[in-house]
This record gives structure tokens, sequence and C-alpha cells, in this order.
């Protein structure tokens, strides 16, 4: 029998199991890539807008926190369902 499927009949015979060790801090990464897009596309299109009207800078300046903080609330849930699980 040839090394490589001695190796699968051996793999195929233990069970293996992961403990969680540091599993958590793979899926908060994971789950951060979503956000950090999202604030940076809301960003990106205030500073467009404040560019195309000056005049409603202050409007703009405060929809866009709004949309970080809802953006940035998927990040924290995120990390809270990673220490849970």
């Amino acid at each position: 029998m040839s090394y490589i499927a001695q190796t699968l009949a051996d793999a195929a015979e233990t069970k293996t199991t992961f403990e969680g060790s540091g599993f958590g801090a793979i899926g908060y990464g994971l789950a951060a890539i979503g956000p950090g897009i999202g604030v940076g596309i809301v960003a990106g299109k205030a500073i467009e807008g404040i560019a195309r009207q000056p005049e409603l800078a202050g409007q703009i300046r405060t929809t866009m926190f709004l949309g970080i903080a809802l953006s940035e609330a998927l990040a924290l849930i995120g990390i809270v369902v990673g220490f849970i699980f």
C-alpha cells in the first residue's frame, strides 16, 4: 500500500476533534471584513457628496457618522459571538 493510501486509512480510523482554540479570533477576523468594507464605502461616498455640494457638509457628515455606527455594530456583534462560541 502506498504511503498516501496508508495515511488516508490512518486518518479515517482516528477521530479528530477540534477544541476551539483560536477559532474565535479567526471568526472575528472574518466578521470584521464586512464592516471594514462598509465603513470605507460610507466614508468615501460622504467625501464625494461633500465635494459635490459643500453647503450640505453638516448633514452629510451626520448621516455618515450614523452609517459608520450601524456598520460598526456588525463588528461588535461579531466579537461578541466570537466570545460566546
